[in-house]
């Protein structure tokens, strides 16, 4: 049998931004850090930005008529882990972010011939950048809802930046990243591969 510690393994990151390509974004910045500290643990993957993308609003797994998530969530099904990398917006995720969730919220009745959720022992992870206090406020809303959607989250599931209150530096204009920062992000990606790991060589139980 393959040792769990090298399986290969999947990752998507689902960038949140409210600015379409190729307009620069510091929660792609981030999200594409992530996703660099997920391949030092044997992770690939794709990184999508969803204002890219045609995404309908609503909780339907397909709402036709050239709706995106079709295609964007066959991605995040066929991945172990799933990053979602929010800006912080008035206090909340982006509008964008919600849409996702609300998105996600139809896996809830997604369900394998043995009643598990299709998202079970898919493992998940949040980035959240903004100019104001509020990233645990953010991650934990985003927690709560990747865990009602089937998602499992490791310890130290979120990095994220937050600049001084009243001032307007983006993390992406940072001359180069805080040692804080990065630390937070490296441990993210261990954890969240150590967990994407073990369940996938030891899937969850029939409900």
């Amino acid at each position: 049998m393959e040792s769990t510690e090298t399986t290969p393994l999947r990752a998507v990151a689902l960038v949140c931004t409210l600015s379409p390509s190729p307009k620069p974004s510091s929660s792609l910045l981030l999200a594409e850090q992530t996703m660099t500290a997920l391949a030092e643990h044997g992770v690939v993957g794709d990184t999508i930005r969803i204002a890219d993308h045609d995404v309908k609003t609503g909780i339907s797994t397909d709402l036709g008529d050239g709706d995106a998530w079709p295609q964007i969530r066959d991605t995040i099904l066929g991945a172990d882990i799933l990053v979602l990398s929010t800006p912080i917006w008035l206090g909340h995720p982006s509008s964008i972010a919600q849409k996702v969730m609300e998105r996600l919220n139809a896996e809830i009745s997604e369900t394998d011939d043995e009643g598990r959720m299709l998202t079970y022992g898919k493992v998940a992870a949040v980035c959240v950048v903004g100019n104001e206090d509020g990233a645990h406020k953010v991650s934990a809303d985003l927690f709560q809802g990747l865990n009602d959607a089937g998602f499992s989250l490791a310890p130290n599931a979120v990095t994220y930046w937050v600049g001084e209150a009243m001032q307007h530096t983006d993390y992406q204009d940072l001359d180069k990243t805080p040692e804080k920062t990065a630390a937070t992000t490296k441990t993210l990606a261990a954890n969240t591969a150590h967990l994407a790991r073990r369940l996938k060589a030891n899937p969850y139980p029939p409900s």
